[in-house]
């Protein structure tokens, strides 16, 4: 329960600025696309609400079939469906933001599909051990451009993961994908916390803090880049969203969260009184090991610890995270030519 209120530190007023056409996706009147045009291949994966294939485009302006993918969502209300394709369609052509080629649905069950641009992926169990820290750092401040596009259009994505990245490793491309879950941001809303994945959740949706905003997308983004430099996936692993906290706290500290909670005037769910013991922070050293030091330096570790703070105002923001020193590497080598990004 919350009883404090807060407000986003950036673009707390991008969404009046845009003004309501921007951000009133219940009034969108969908264009549909013919869904003939498209020939699904093979499953490439599933989730709560939906099941994702690869397909061609099979009337491409070329003449040559084009490979897409194609998001067939499962029965789900039409707001939720119009609230994603609203915001596929406002970022369209944002820096690492996936492509949303149609919109177009089954004409006899009425099955909406989302048609996005084919990013050939590889898994991340597979591909982030075989990362250098010169590739962590590549790969996070592409993911930043993203999110800070995002942010300064309105829209935070909550749900942040290594599933939903996108990354074309031969042609260091990397997409964000799956807005389904993502939402226009309105300072002083009070939003749903059954939002995130259980392992990338921030302590605002364990706590029950409602009025969250984009900082909890780089809650998010530090449990991935916690995972990728100390080669620990998931880093915080709780078993349901009440010991994910514990996980947490292990982690961070319980008198830190007792001070979060406080400021924001929190009240924690008594379910906590039997689990939450007494925990010291631990410094980020104590994760260092052989296997993983190679991607450990002081910029990497001040950096990841701006990002995991239960304090979401004190997080930095993804603007504020792609100034910080450990990205200099990236921009010497962009500045040189070294390095190409899509």
């Amino acid at each position: 329960m919350s009883g404090g209120t807060s407000c986003a530190r950036v673009y707390p007023g991008a969404n009046e600025k845009f003004g309501r056409p921007w951000w009133d996706y219940d009034n969108l009147a969908v264009q549909w696309g013919t869904q003939d045009n498209y020939e699904i291949l093979r499953k490439v994966g599933r989730g709560k609400y939906s099941e994702v294939f690869e397909g061609v485009n099979i009337a491409s302006a070329s003449g040559v079939p084009e490979k897409c993918i194609i998001k067939v969502l499962k029965p789900v209300k039409k707001k939720k469906i119009k609230r994603e394709i609203k915001i596929l369609q406002n970022l369209a052509g944002g820096p690492n933001i996936v492509g949303l080629l149609d919109v177009v649905r089954d004409p006899q069950s009425k099955t909406p599909s989302i048609i996005t641009e084919y990013i050939n992926n590889t898994d991340f169990k597979i591909l982030y051990p075989k990362f250098t820290d010169f590739d962590v750092r590549f790969y996070i401040f592409e993911l930043l451009k993203a999110l800070d596009f995002c942010h300064s259009r309105g829209i935070m994505h909550r749900d942040v993961k290594p599933h939903n990245v996108m990354i074309d490793h031969e042609k260091r491309k990397l997409r964000l994908i799956d807005w389904g879950l993502a939402e226009f941001y309105h300072p002083y809303t009070e939003y749903n916390v059954r939002v995130a994945s259980r392992y990338f959740k921030g302590p605002e949706l364990l706590v029950d803090f409602q009025e969250y905003d984009y900082s909890l997308d780089m809650w998010s983004l530090g449990c991935m880049f916690a995972s990728m430099i100390f080669r620990k996936e998931p880093f915080f692993h709780g078993h349901d969203n009440y010991d994910q906290l514990v996980k947490i706290c292990k982690v961070l500290g319980t008198d830190e969260l007792y001070a979060y909670l406080e400021k924001y005037d929190i009240d924690l769910d008594p379910q906590y009184d039997d689990i939450l013991g007494r925990y010291q922070r631990k410094p980020w050293s104590r994760f260092i090991t052989s296997e993983n030091q190679r991607y450990i330096s002081n910029d990497a570790i001040d950096f990841l610890d701006k990002l995991l703070r239960y304090d979401h105002q004190e997080r930095l923001t993804a603007k504020e995270a792609q100034d910080h020193p450990y990205f200099e590497p990236v921009k010497a080598a962009a500045a040189r030519g070294d390095v190409v990004a899509s």
